[in-house]
């Protein structure tokens, strides 16, 4: 194993050293291990807080800032942040308007959320929560119930928060976020296994010849391994799967997310497909993303995701936003 560290132990806090210094607009708290928008808590304004393992970098401490989230909470690589976490960035973030928890569908991050939650109201801090479960590659899989939590996590983020910025109340901010997250649709394709620092060598197995369809973000297993292909077959497999669980049609915002170790320039080719495939159903990518976003340390793949959009949420995307990993318009 070849890392860029100073030990496996220290990953996370480094990281966290690194953000600090790297982004004045943040107040990073090193001792709970919470990133927080220097100007949170915002009096009168939902609070948004999410968080997950870390490894996915920018998600979520990326996308700390205005339009966005006011906090986010990692955990160690791949594990959820513990319950103390979440419960030290919602006060954070209490503006006294209460505080949207957006939660990935894994089972440590809907406990400790779940349960973060439930301390907060004994402080009297008014929570709601959202659950993100766009995967459509398998269900029940090794880390939840359920379908698991993906790329629209960063469609979630960035239209409610974009919502929060405008005062709107708690009950609002919940309600888009469900909708964003019920009109979106994920699967992910790995061409190598990640390697978490801790455990030193590969999640998995995969032969010179082999991807793996529907992956996890953890480098979970998806629905079915299979011989590699050329671009244009491999986006058509990620696309029929989505197509099948959630009709495309009209206007579309999509992600094209690499997984960590994928060259921009093969992002966008396997943009091309995907374009082209909407096309043929009748569906438009009038928005879009291409990048590392919602990543799995050094995994070479990418995930795909797609929105259909909505005058409102259309509008709500195109809200100006200012954080590390994502920004425009202002």
């Amino acid at each position: 194993m070849k890392k860029l560290i100073n030990g496996v132990d220290t990953v996370v806090i480094d990281a966290l050293r690194g953000m600090a210094a790297a982004h004045p607009s943040l107040r990073v708290d090193l001792d709970n291990k919470v990133i927080f928008r220097r100007d949170a808590p915002r009096r009168g304004k939902v609070g948004l807080v999410s968080g997950g393992g870390s490894g996915h970098e920018p998600l979520h401490g990326g996308f700390v800032g205005y339009g966005m989230l006011d906090a986010a909470c990692p955990g160690e690589v791949f594990t959820s942040p513990v319950p103390d976490q979440v419960i030290e960035a919602s006060k954070g973030v209490d503006g006294g308007a209460g505080v949207l928890h957006i939660v990935k569908n894994y089972t440590g991050d809907v406990l400790n959320f779940e349960m973060a939650a439930e301390l907060c109201a004994d402080e009297s801090i008014e929570v709601a929560s959202v659950l993100v479960n766009d995967d459509v590659a398998v269900r029940d899989s090794l880390y939840t119930a359920g379908r698991r939590g993906t790329g629209a996590t960063l469609f979630v983020e960035k239209i409610a928060g974009a919502l929060a910025e405008t005062g709107a109340p708690l009950a609002d901010v919940a309600r888009i976020g469900r909708e964003v997250n019920e009109r979106s649709r994920s699967f992910g394709v790995a061409l190598t296994p990640c390697t978490v620092p801790a455990a030193g060598k590969p999640t998995f197995e995969l032969g010179d010849t082999e991807i793996e369809l529907g992956i996890g973000i953890h480098g979970e297993p998806g629905r079915t391994r299979t011989s590699h292909r050329d671009a244009r077959e491999i986006v058509r497999l990620a696309m029929d799967a989505i197509y099948d669980d959630l009709p495309l049609s009209g206007e579309t915002l999509v992600l094209v997310n690499g997984m960590g170790g994928t060259p921009l320039m093969e992002l966008y080719i396997l943009f091309a497909e995907v374009s082209a495939y909407l096309h043929e159903k009748g569906a438009t990518a009038v928005r879009s993303l291409v990048g590392n976003y919602v990543t799995s340390l050094d995994m070479q793949g990418f995930s795909v995701t797609v929105c259909r959009l909505t005058d409102e949420l259309t509008r709500l995307w195109d809200a100006p936003v200012e954080t590390p990993g994502l920004r425009w318009g202002r």
